[in-house]
């Protein structure tokens, strides 16, 4: 067996659960993935695979409908759908992150309105922070939520990156509502807003534009979301209570960035057995070029970043799921992982040498989305900015 991206001490269930998604990428998504991505073709029969296969409700738990599974659980089925074809696991990651919002902070009533038809994959999440004036800098929010005379709210404004955004059907949405807090940190409400799936007019008040055409990332659709005067009730404000919205996006984003730490890896694998079996089948000077010792020593430190980035990963996934603050070990397994992925696939493009330019090779593709992984979830600079404030925290001059 391969001895890259093994996790110790996992369950039967779970070994059971990877073994069925291995195959299914192997076998539904890996001989399909260039053609679909060349053609930025939604992948509507893998995801119709995917529900049956029940990761729509992996860590939905199993009152709800779900598997009950763990984050690690998710985020190693990720790495797995991610060596596959990245965008397929862009399609589950924004509804999970929000079934995971409503299981963590959500009423019972939205728990028990949402979660059964989002663990059948029914009801599709998007989440929806950024605006087109903001990426990282959430405390600039400028879509607002008024509250109105029958104690419902109108929203208005434009937001940004919307990954599923036509497809979803219920959208997380962080907005600015007057709490008249001190802190702008506490003037912020998420809000589930629901809409039908497609482009145009989808809700009273709802516009989705178009598909933002991206370099790669494609078959998954990134949107804007615009919203002008849409009323929602305040039984829509989720966990019931305003003005913590950015607590529970934040909350969100931890896993999210779990998430794209594994996708990394997913990517970072993915690259590195191409490279090993186009080595072993390209010769050079009378033998395959994996017998050059350029070659091998750069397989060696491509193994080894892989390696270390599914550790990381494995790492971040298990202290969440123990309930503990993580967001410098989120922080820095997606730092570390988006950053040996562009290493590790770019490394596998020169293994490929001119093979690897033409778009008949799988690498080429990776290289477009990997980059991704660098921005997704915040870049690294602001992940070294969340790891050092907090360091600087922790090992404080007494």
């Amino acid at each position: 067996m391969p001895r890259l991206c093994q996790t110790d001490g996992l369950s039967e269930d779970q070994t059971e659960i990877l073994k069925a998604v291995r195959q299914f990428v192997d076998e539904q998504i890996i001989p399909v993935a260039q053609e679909l991505e060349h053609a930025d073709e939604y992948p509507t029969e893998i995801i119709e695979g995917l529900k049956e296969l029940g990761v729509f409700g992996l860590t939905i738990p199993e009152e709800f409908g779900g598997l009950g599974e763990s984050l690690l659980t998710y985020a190693l089925v990720v790495e797995e759908i991610a060596r596959g074809w990245m965008s397929v696991s862009g399609v589950i990651n924004t509804h999970f992150i929000v079934a995971y919002m409503l299981v963590q902070h959500g009423t019972q009533a939205q728990k028990e309105k949402y979660l059964p038809r989002m663990a059948t994959g029914e009801v599709r999440g998007a989440f929806s922070m950024s605006e087109p004036g903001l990426g990282s800098d959430v405390s600039a929010v400028s879509t607002k939520a008024t509250v109105q005379d029958d104690g419902s709210y109108s929203i208005t404004g434009q937001k940004m990156w919307l990954t599923n955004g036509a497809t979803s059907t219920l959208v997380a949405l962080l907005t600015k509502t007057d709490e008249g807090a001190d802190s702008v940190y506490k003037n912020m409400t998420t809000f589930l807003v629901e809409k039908e799936p497609g482009f145009g007019e989808t809700a009273q008040g709802v516009t989705v534009p178009g598909k933002i055409d991206k370099m790669g990332y494609k078959g998954v659709e990134t949107t804007e979301l615009v919203l002008e005067g849409h009323r929602i009730s305040a039984d829509q404000v989720l966990g019931g209570d305003s003005g913590k919205g950015f607590f529970q996006m934040m909350d969100g984003v931890e896993v999210g960035r779990v998430n794209v730490a594994a996708r990394a890896c997913g990517l970072a694998w993915r690259g590195f057995e191409l490279a090993i079996a186009y080595a072993q089948q390209r010769k050079t000077f009378g033998k395959a070029i994996a017998e050059h010792q350029a070659v091998l020593f750069r397989l060696a430190e491509m193994a080894t970043k892989v390696e270390v980035a599914h550790t990381m990963m494995v790492k971040a996934a298990r202290l969440k799921d123990t309930g503990q603050r993580m967001d410098v070990e989120a922080g820095m397994a997606k730092m570390v992982a988006s950053e040996n992925a562009n290493e590790v696939v770019e490394d596998s493009f020169r293994i490929h040498g001119g093979y690897g330019y033409s778009k008949e090779y799988e690498i080429e593709r990776l290289m477009r989305e990997v980059k991704f992984m660098l921005i997704g979830e915040g870049t690294s600079d602001i992940q070294k900015m969340i790891i050092g404030r907090s360091l600087l925290k922790d090992y404080r001059l007494r």
